[in-house]
């Protein structure tokens, strides 16, 4: 926050109280003021009221006297430890919109306070495409990269692939019985949908050869199917197949870098749709066998002890014990993944790593992050596991197997549709030359908007119809407020009204366009506390409120008919210095901004 009173105050308290110990850095900082009460912004007198050994109240009332007698200020109030300044609109804009570079290009992490972060998401199974599941945690992940990004951290984006295993095999096992040759180019079908198709076909064969199973022997009826996997021919094929891959065997291997060169290829389209880049791709095929050495070596440091089975195990005290190492010496799931986490550390050296992955695997990761500790890395008190909720869609929850999952790119031609539909109906006759263009933008930014819009944690319903609405919480509608300040400058420029030079801001004196000039002085700060929380649903409240107080402003104070010349500048400035802050809100979250809607 770039007010001047404010930053007057940070320089005057310590005059006042000499023997304040101050933290390196320490600034007064302001809130906004909560809406029941009169003001502009708040200053919380308990936050610093210890550096200067004085009570709350009572360095509130210092700071209160202090705005009064300040000439940027209209009125101060304390309530209790707390004080409520209201500006002058003059003030407000010449630190503000007038400042516009304070804002947008404001340091928002000091130098020592930047980190190296690398974060995993993605992670998809190459034997079927990405699902709105995986839509979430791609926006969660590319998001949150950009986001820490633009405050100044640097970024390493990586995706670890599962490549490898049972479900892959299942897949190809299709294949080779139901495939007759069939190809993305012959069939003109995307590389990861078509492996998918065969996903959905084994499981299809399965279901019938347990159906018999049970039939022709019925002490099995009340088995799970998991349990009669092995006993159907098409089961112990498959297991068959496995152990072939995992023996080299060359049809087996060849088959299996043939689909998943087309799963590659499909994820590339996706991942270009959605504005995605990698790092770097580790693949669990490269990297399943990672972790044993470590146990072993853990082992003989006594981190781990081996149980009268032969079993290697950990104890994590509250979190149970832990086999990493079966009684036949053969890796569990987390073995590799303790393997692969020192890999990625040995490659990077990050400050710290994060995981986006769903809240099933909370535990899993608890334990992970422990037994690092265990094992003597002091960098695995730097280890984040973004925990996300579960996606739905209207019609209901998705399974892969069944084939009912909500595909990805269905979903992108889906809201890209929407979308062109939604502008054609604004349009009327005079369709625009740009028109797929700006479907794609407004269709993905809404996709993007309403997936980042809730808290990661919780369990959302998802409906692609009320996320392109033009008026609402939604990405269209932010995204409208910086088209209707484009169009704004459009009709200027045929008017000849002169658009640039520098205004004169005491001219805006309207309620509404000092507010706007407060919401946008915040812009710093959303930033930073969305990072700080790892959230991008705080960014996302911010634009709306920006973008609700520009409409504000738009409704109540004319621009282009302003009363004359100089306040249709002011105004007109005020609009292309939000849209501005809008559009690097918007880019931030990887949403892009069309010219027009």
């Amino acid at each position: 926050m770039n007010f001047t009173c404010i930053k007057d105050l940070s320089s005057f308290l310590p005059q006042q109280f000499p023997g304040a110990q101050l933290p390196a850095g320490w600034t007064v900082t302001g809130e906004k003021c909560p809406d029941n009460m009169s003001g502009d912004i708040t200053v919380n007198c308990f936050r610093f009221a210890k550096f200067f050994r004085q009570s709350p109240d009572s360095l509130a009332q210092v700071v209160c006297d202090f705005f009064n007698r300040h000439a940027d200020v209209e009125q101060a109030e304390q309530i209790k430890a707390f004080v409520n300044v209201t500006f002058r609109p003059g003030a407000v804009h010449r630190d503000t919109v007038a400042a516009i570079d304070s804002i947008l290009k404001a340091e928002i992490l000091a130098a020592d306070k930047r980190r190296r972060i690398l974060i995993e998401y993605s992670a998809p199974n190459t034997n079927k495409p990405q699902h709105l599941g995986h839509v979430r945690n791609n926006t969660l992940g590319m998001s949150l990269a950009s986001l820490l990004q633009r405050v100044g951290h640097d970024v390493i984006p990586i995706n670890l692939v599962n490549d490898r295993g049972i479900h892959i095999c299942k897949s190809m096992i299709a294949y080779q019985r139901f495939g007759n040759g069939d190809t993305p180019e012959s069939t003109g079908i995307k590389g990861d949908h078509l492996v998918g198709k065969f996903y959905v076909r084994f499981n299809i064969a399965l279901k019938e050869q347990i159906d018999e199973l049970k039939k022709s022997r019925p002490e099995l009826a009340d088995k799970d199917n998991e349990d009669l996997f092995l006993l159907t021919e098409i089961g112990a094929a498959t297991q068959k197949m496995l152990q072939d891959w995992e023996a080299g065997v060359p049809e087996v291997r060849d088959l299996w870098k043939m689909m998943n060169s087309w799963v590659f290829d499909g994820f590339a389209k996706t991942y270009e749709r959605m504005g995605i880049k990698f790092d770097h791709t580790y693949l669990e095929s490269e990297t399943y066998l990672l972790g044993k050495d470590n146990i072993l070596d853990g082992l003989e440091r006594g981190v781990f002890a081996k149980r009268d089975d032969g079993a290697v195990i950990v104890d994590l005290g509250k979190l149970g014990q832990k086999v990493v190492l079966r009684s036949d010496g053969t890796s569990v799931y987390i073995t590799q993944d303790i393997g692969t986490t020192i890999r990625k550390y040995n490659d990077y050296h990050p400050d710290m790593q994060i995981w986006v992955v769903g809240d099933e695997q909370i535990h899993h990761f608890k334990m992970l992050f422990e037994i690092l500790r265990k094992m003597g890395f002091a960098w695995a008190d730097n280890l984040y596991h973004m925990a996300y909720g579960m996606v739905n869609l209207p019609t209901g929850k998705m399974k892969s197997r069944e084939g009912t999952v909500v595909d990805a790119d269905d979903l992108f031609e889906e809201m890209v549709e929407i979308s062109r539909a939604a502008t054609l109906e604004r349009c009327g006759e005079d369709v625009p030359a740009d028109l797929d263009e700006r479907a794609e933008i407004i269709g993905m930014g809404a996709l993007k908007f309403m997936l980042l819009k809730f808290n990661p944690k919780t369990t959302m319903m998802f409906d692609p119809q009320a996320s392109v609405k033009f008026e609402g919480d939604t990405g269209p509608y932010v995204q409208y407020a910086c088209a209707r300040i484009n169009s704004i400058a459009a009709k200027a420029a045929e008017k000849g009204f002169a658009c640039d030079g520098e205004p004169d801001w005491e001219l805006l004196t309207a309620p509404e366009e000092k507010a706007l000039s407060i919401v946008a002085s915040f812009y710093p700060q959303a930033l930073a506390d969305a990072a700080e929380k790892m959230d991008c649903s705080v960014l996302v409240g911010y634009l709306l409120d920006l973008a609700k107080a520009f409409n504000r402003f738009y409704r109540e104070c004319p621009v282009l008919s302003a009363e004359d010349a100089a306040l249709r500048l002011a105004r007109m400035q005020m609009c292309f210095r939000i849209r501005d802050i809008i559009a690097d809100g918007l880019k931030t979250l990887t949403i892009g901004v069309p010219q027009a809607m």
